[in-house]
């Protein structure tokens, strides 16, 4: 018999989205305690809601919980940035690939790159472009790899965060954004695989150059 997911507190769900947008807004900085009084005292809850929506958070990948420094919004460094960028590369491109040759709508791709160039500020922006992305791989017409690419979206939205504090490059990756919409649109499923293959490896490339090429093991082998 299938377990029905037990519902979060509508409470916790409140807590739980606005740390998670202050994160990925970069409110809340890679390295910053979050410690669980001050956050009760801001939401005006009790820390119970708190500390279950930093356990869910840590689950995700957003923070780390350490029996000695306590919760902290997790660090960004080139390992980590390769490590997610890897699993968007092998399933991304090949979500796209089945959406456009299936035929699905890409209504939901189209509005979200109108409400990124209308946006007035970057977390509006970034938030645009997180629905892009998933607005591509969701119609793929298989529930579980969309599902595998939601798992590591909020930790590539942290990683484009701490990208775009160093170097706002969104203008570029707009253009990107409008070039892989046009191939899926015109119903071209390989053109628009690879030129999104070709925008997640260069955006990480440029971000975090440490990191080498994405998708490749050491020594360069494929």
């Amino acid at each position: 018999m299938t377990s029905v997911p037990t519902p979060i507190p509508s409470r916790t769900q409140y807590v739980l989205e606005e740390i998670k947008r202050r994160i990925l807004t970069g409110r809340l900085t890679p390295g910053q305690a979050l410690v669980e009084t001050d956050l009760a005292a801001q939401f005006g809850v009790s820390k119970t809601p708190v500390r279950e929506a930093l356990k869910t958070l840590a689950g995700t990948g957003l923070v780390v919980m350490s029996q000695y420094k306590g919760v902290t919004v997790r660090m960004v460094d080139a390992d980590m940035a390769r490590e997610v960028y890897d699993v968007r590369l092998l399933l991304e491109p090949e979500a796209l690939r089945r959406a456009v040759r299936r035929g699905a709508s890409l209504d939901a791709a189209r509005s979200a790159l109108t409400r990124a160039d209308e946006a007035t500020d970057t977390a509006e922006r970034s938030l645009a472009n997180r629905e892009f992305h998933r607005a591509l791989y969701v119609p793929c017409g298989n529930p579980l790899l969309g599902r595998m690419l939601d798992e590591v979206r909020d930790q590539a939205a942290l990683v484009s965060a701490v990208a775009w504090a160093a170097d706002p490059s969104w203008r570029r990756e707009a253009d990107e954004h409008q070039e892989i919409l046009r191939l899926a649109l015109a119903g071209d499923a390989d053109g628009a695989a690879r030129a999104l293959h070709s925008h997640i490896a260069s955006f990480v490339q440029r971000a975090f150059p440490e990191a080498g090429t994405p998708g490749e093991e050491e020594g360069g082998r494929a």
